[in-house]
């Protein structure tokens, strides 16, 4: 591996314009593709296998026409204080709304409130659904516009209307100022680091070049592979973070090579060839870990993973062809100033750093610093032990959207139930009195503990299956709403055999529950899988039993952290108000998998970049101490200003408006504080100073079975002549190099 990526980054270094021109017209033609590209049909949240999803797809298929997963607006009319909003001229109002609510050519249907008799009991507030033949994301400008003229008609008579569903929702935006802070972060740190503005811009360039290409070809498959708008957000934070870290893993290995007297060429192949080679593992790794992805079986993970799967891999290509093909337009501008007039004359001159004299101290206290990070980190863990998942709907959004208010309205009018019904499909096509069978079932469903009242059940054209909803007396994120659901399950089979009927519970609170249920049970196997095709892939990389498995005990320990801390600020509030968290509740379910995944990813790339340094040092002779230490000196500080731009890009997303996003920004950031400064700065060289030559011990059966892929670049210190003590060097240098 080392002398395949060190030959191709000499030949990238002398066909720098072909490589260059290469990746530059790959980004033109996905972005002329992207631009004749058909948006994607949104085809809504779906989750084949669960409760929730069976009984949608039996509304589908027993109500042709009636789009259960259509666009829905919930609009919520309030009196003005003092007033009812059954007054002739409040209900003329409403009235009139309705009138032509269902006339457009997308609507599904329009209830008058007063007929469905959904009016509070004080009658200060009423409500009424607006339901529609498509899906949020393909109802036409001409559709909106209309329903907000009404709305607004409405508005100026006096009454104050808000609007919940996801017909008129302002979907969250995740971008631009987002990328924009963790951008400006990332080079402010780049360059504190290099000490050069070409250095410190080349990762950048190269970032946002391969994030253009990802995001491109994302749009230009949407359609194809039914790629929402949420598939993307992913493939940015993970495509823009990866791509500066591996590329500054290259550029500074670089600038070691010619602190080394290596002329440009010979240093630009063995960057490639030694930090190259830690960046394609490290890249398989978080690969591994994203298509992974796929094992849970909900269909939106597996196509966010994959495409940040591919936003990934072309980082991992950029950083080892465009880099070096960059590096020989200007080989001395991303060097250091103390090296490039002299000042520093040699990077093997300086014996010591701050890297090197962390290490020396953990090599001094090992078991005092592990068990500090353990009990540290396990302490911060401990709120993980109340995780309660969910799918945060208007609730959690911000009280200055209409949404919210609407969500607020309702549940002081109606009760805080009335915002989270249960929807109960009942299947009565086996029983030769289809109508009994439905009044049977929601008898009993009415009569259950913690269900306020049914609504009167609606029947297909044939006449066979019905519908109605059951209110509970808790609000949809209540535990005790919860049990009802796992109530009414549980009873299922009485009530059944009583009416000579099936049913099915959904719903949005019923969804919660189905998709934590499988999540969780995903869990495990998702866990096997991944962290076992790592483990293979570290035995190959280092070539010792128990290095693989420290490295997935840490980020065990890390994701662990990670969980605990999104628990404490998103569930229990705790420091919520300084990210902007107005309201808080359950995490989202998708979350614990998701963080596990993003994470172990992440946990190995440190994991590769700091290990694979050691034992270059200890293959090459250095004892196990020495190794350590020699290991920090050369990648501790890059591998901490890797960290810092990982958690840059991941805490400017923490602004964005989608509380999804604010959550997964916030759970990577914290996340990648605790692998990078506890676990790989700390727990690591600890286990290592206890471990000893123990550390990279391998049974001789299995050193024989595994291949020697060489990612320390062992092979190339055998081929590549040792270079002379470097002279200062010419200014004049930092112009470009003339082509060979």
């Amino acid at each position: 591996m080392a002398t395949l990526l060190y030959h191709l980054g000499r030949m990238a270094f002398r066909w720098r314009w072909f490589v260059t021109l290469l990746w530059v017209a790959i980004l033109g033609l996905a972005g002329f593709a992207s631009t004749k590209a058909a948006p994607a049909a949104d085809e809504g949240f779906t989750m084949p296998g669960i409760e929730s999803q069976k009984a949608f797809d039996l509304l589908d298929q027993r109500f042709p026409g009636s789009a259960a997963d259509g666009a829905s607006a919930r609009i919520v009319f309030v009196a003005p204080h003092g007033q009812k909003i059954t007054a002739s001229q409040n209900k003329a109002a409403v009235e009139q709304l309705f009138d032509g609510a269902g006339r457009g050519s997308q609507a599904a249907s329009s209830v008058d409130p007063f007929e469905a008799k959904a009016v509070s009991k004080d009658a200060s507030t009423a409500y009424a659904t607006v339901t529609f033949k498509v899906t949020a994301a393909n109802l036409t400008d001409a559709s909106k516009n209309h329903l907000e003229r009404s709305l607004d008609e409405i508005r100026d008579k006096g009454l104050t209307v808000e609007v919940g569903g996801d017909a008129l929702a302002t979907q969250p935006a995740a971008g631009g100022a987002s990328e924009a802070i963790g951008i400006a972060i990332a080079a402010v740190v780049l360059l504190i680091t290099f000490g050069s503005l070409a250095a410190a811009g080349l990762p950048l360039l190269t970032a946002i070049l391969g994030i253009g290409i990802s995001m491109t070809t994302i749009k230009v498959l949407a359609d194809t592979f039914n790629l929402s708008n949420t598939t993307g957000t992913l493939a940015t934070m993970l495509g823009l973070a990866c791509g500066i870290d591996y590329a500054l893993f290259v550029v500074s290995r670089y600038r070691e090579e010619r602190g080394k007297g290596h002329e440009p060429r010979e240093a630009a192949g063995l960057a490639a060839g030694t930090a190259g080679s830690a960046v394609v593992f490290a890249g398989l790794t978080v690969v591994i870990a994203l298509a992974g992805l796929s094992v849970v079986g909900i269909p939106v993970l597996t196509k966010m993973g994959l495409a940040a799967a591919g936003a990934v891999v072309i980082a991992v290509l950029i950083s080892v062809t465009l880099v070096p093909a960059f590096l020989g337009f200007w080989p001395n501008a991303v060097l250091s100033r103390g090296i490039r007039t002299g000042r520093k004359r040699s990077l093997r001159k300086k014996e010591h750093n701050a890297g090197s004299r962390w290490a020396s101290l953990v090599m001094r206290h090992p078991l005092p610093v592990l068990l500090l990070g353990v009990v540290g980190l396990g302490a911060i863990a401990a709120p993980a032990l109340n995780l309660q998942l969910g799918m945060p709907g208007d609730e959690a959004k911000s009280t200055s959207t209409t949404e919210r208010r609407a969500y607020d309205d309702l549940a002081k009018g109606f009760g805080p139930g009335f915002n989270g019904p249960l929807t109960i499909v009942v299947d009565a096509k086996s029983t030769e009195n289809p109508k009994a069978a439905v009044a049977t079932i929601a008898q009993d469903i009415a009569d259950t503990d913690g269900v306020v009242s049914v609504s009167a059940p609606r029947f297909n054209a044939v006449g066979n299956t019905a519908v109605f909803s059951a209110t509970p007396a808790t609000s949809p994120t209540n535990a005790k709403t919860q049990d009802l659901v796992k109530t009414i399950r549980d009873e299922r089979a009485g009530i059944e055999s009583k009416a000579d009927a099936t049913f099915e519970v959904t719903g949005k609170t019923a969804l919660n529950i189905d998709v934590a249920e499988k999540v969780q049970a995903s869990l495990i196997p998702y866990l096997v899988v991944v962290v076992g095709l790592a483990i293979v892939l570290l035995l190959v990389v280092f070539r010792s039993l128990l290095v693989p498995l420290k490295a997935a005990a840490g980020f065990l320990l890390s994701v662990l952290a990670a969980l605990g801390a999104v628990v404490a600020v998103f569930q229990q509030g705790h420091g919520a108000s300084l990210l902007g968290i107005e309201s808080t509740g359950p995490i989202m379910s998708m979350m614990p998998i998701f963080l596990v995944g993003i994470v172990f990813g992440l946990a190995m790339d440190y994991e590769v970049f700091l290990v694979s340094r050691i034992r270059e040092a200890y293959v090459h002779g250095d004892q196990p101490q020495q190794a350590v230490v020699s290991g920090f000196k050369h990648s501790a500080r890059v591998v901490i200003a890797a960290a810092l731009i990982m958690m840059a890009v991941f805490s400017g997303f923490i602004g964005a408006d989608g509380s999804m996003i604010k959550m997964i920004g916030f759970g990577l950031a914290i996340a990648v504080l605790f692998d990078a400064f506890i676990v790989r700065m700390a727990i690591v060289p600890a286990v290592l100073a206890l471990l000893g030559n123990k550390a990279w011990y391998l049974p001789r059966w299995l050193n024989r079975l595994l291949p020697n892929i060489d990612v320390e670049g062992e092979k190339l210190s055998h081929k590549v002549p040792a270079p002379a003590d470097p002279d200062p060097i010419d200014e004049s240098a930092l112009q470009p190099v003339p082509m060979r």
